[in-house]
């Protein structure tokens, strides 16, 4: 059907936002998607803090944004905002690199304090970079996610059933969205 980028802006291997994501994957994976995983923490530090636009790693990032159809970014919420890694990557991109793409944003923390991180956060950056349609986002709390040593989670019964919504509303979207042609990564540098 669509292919996904599915983004985990955890700075951890471990991290219960990605493996959240790739629990995630799965479910769009069944929906008929491809789904393509960049975990941004294996992007070398050195070309995100240095700002290396031309680093293979950095170029490599962009060309998965512009082949894909749709975006799942998850990120663990700290201090009230997504992750400083995911701020590095979304800087590197090209200016309008979610143009015509359907974006669902997905965040992890400690508290419901930080549950509009989402909207007022990351929404608003996922939107100035593009995207054709942001649908509705989901935090959940870490105490609703188990991760289990073979890598796998299970996830609270009512945080199960909210993400299952989101997904299937995402899968959705992906599905109802007008053609639109790929643009190259040359003309994507062009309009920043």
């Amino acid at each position: 059907m669509a292919t996904v980028l599915s983004v985990s802006g955890s700075p951890s291997a471990s991290s219960r936002t990605n493996r959240l994501l790739r629990h995630l994957d799965d479910r769009l994976t069944a929906r008929g998607h491809e789904v393509i995983p960049l975990d941004v923490r294996t992007v070398p530090a050195e070309a995100l803090l240095g700002a290396d636009f031309g680093h293979p790693a950095i170029t490599g990032a962009a060309e998965l944004f512009a082949r894909a159809d749709g975006v799942v970014v998850g990120t663990p919420v700290y201090k009230a905002s997504y992750s400083g890694v995911l701020k590095a990557l979304l800087d590197l991109l090209p200016q309008y690199a979610l143009t015509g793409k359907t974006v669902l944003p997905l965040a992890t923390g400690g508290s419901t304090a930080h549950v509009l991180a989402i909207d007022y956060a990351l929404r608003p950056v996922l939107n100035s970079m593009g995207a054709a349609h942001v649908v509705q986002g989901w935090f959940t709390l870490d105490r609703d996610i188990t991760a289990h040593a073979d890598g796998t989670v299970t996830v609270a019964p009512g945080a199960a059933e909210a993400l299952a919504h989101v997904v299937d509303q995402f899968s959705a979207a992906l599905a109802a969205r007008p053609a639109v042609p790929v643009p190259t990564l040359p003309a994507l540098a062009a309009a920043s």
